[in-house]
């Protein structure tokens, strides 16, 4: 066990930040960090490559609060790249491989993809033609599984 004098060690106490008027704006203050040669976070907080803490879902969140999430490696790499698809295609703006359904497609097997990308919904597409939206609102209601979308 280490052993750190006393006149080195801290509490929450001495660090404790008195709230107090501040010129300073929230606006006006860069939190951001650069964590490698090629990348800056906004925020200089990164989650645990833990699979007690970090998975798809913490890395998406710490994403898109500015942060970064590393995926652990406590599992299968097609698990991992299932991860990092997540991840990736959780993403807001414009989704340039997003995941497709064909209408003679049943209800449960697009429930089923649903529920692995964590979405609410899927583009109908037949070759480049679209044809709609299946969402979880509309299906989830759809009480014969074995029915075409």
């Amino acid at each position: 066990m280490i052993n750190i004098p006393p006149e080195e060690a801290y509490s929450f106490d001495d660090v404790l930040l008195i709230p107090n008027y501040s010129n300073v704006l929230p606006k006006d203050v860069d939190t951001s960090t650069q964590l490698t040669k090629n990348l800056t976070l906004s925020i200089p907080i990164v989650s645990a490559a833990m699979d007690t803490v970090t998975e798809s879902r913490t890395s998406i969140t710490m994403a898109r609060e500015g942060g970064i999430g590393f995926i652990h490696r406590n599992m299968s790499i097609e698990a991992q790249v299932m991860e990092v698809e997540k991840v990736k295609k959780s993403e807001s703006g414009m989704i340039v491989d997003p995941v497709t359904i064909h209408p003679d497609q049943k209800v449960y097997e697009v429930l089923g993809l649903m529920e692995k990308y964590h979405i609410s919904g899927v583009p109908v597409t037949q070759g480049k033609n679209w044809g709609g939206i299946a969402t979880t609102r509309y299906l989830g209601f759809e009480p014969v599984l074995k029915k075409r979308v």
